[in-house]
């Protein structure tokens, strides 16, 4: 089954690219690589606000997480199209990196970053979407988001 397949039987629709909302490039290629800029969870279009531990749980955290790896595979099949390709000639999903706005005492940031590394898995399967990751809690995100992810993924 390809990734688009597998995309729409869990109706999921790719959005465009982000225009940045600063002075950097939604993506970059070198070589077989393409490295992601951190996109920031978004709800209704407009930023997911929230800070876990204080105004939102961790299930709602993990909903934005997934919410990201969608917009995340939206700038990864528009890097895929310009270098001659599409979302099926992604090789690996090499990294993901998860920034979680939360307060100092929240500890679950690896149970919400599963909201994204779980729907790369079953997007394109159990070699191909498994990945290395971190996950990290921040005091804030731009535009007060609750979660921010990178990724870096490898061509075929």
């Amino acid at each position: 089954m390809s990734v688009y397949d597998t995309l729409k039987s869990l109706q999921i629709e790719l959005p465009p690219v982000a225009v940045p909302a600063a002075a950097y490039l939604p993506f970059v290629q070198t070589g077989r690589q393409i490295f992601l800029s951190g996109h920031i969870a978004k709800k209704d279009g407009k930023p997911w606000v929230g800070q876990a531990g204080l105004t939102m749980t961790t299930d709602e955290a993990k909903a934005a997480a997934r919410a990201v790896a969608i917009d995340l595979m939206g700038t990864l099949h528009a890097a895929c199209v310009a270098a001659g390709t599409d979302l099926n000639g992604v090789k690996r999903i090499v990294k993901v990196l998860s920034l979680v706005n939360s307060t100092n005492t929240y500890t679950e940031q690896h149970l919400v970053t599963n909201g994204c590394s779980e729907l790369l898995g079953q997007v394109f399967g159990p070699v191909v979407g498994a990945h290395a990751r971190s996950a990290f809690g921040v005091a804030q995100l731009p535009m007060g988001a609750c979660v921010e992810i990178e990724l870096i993924a490898e061509l075929a």
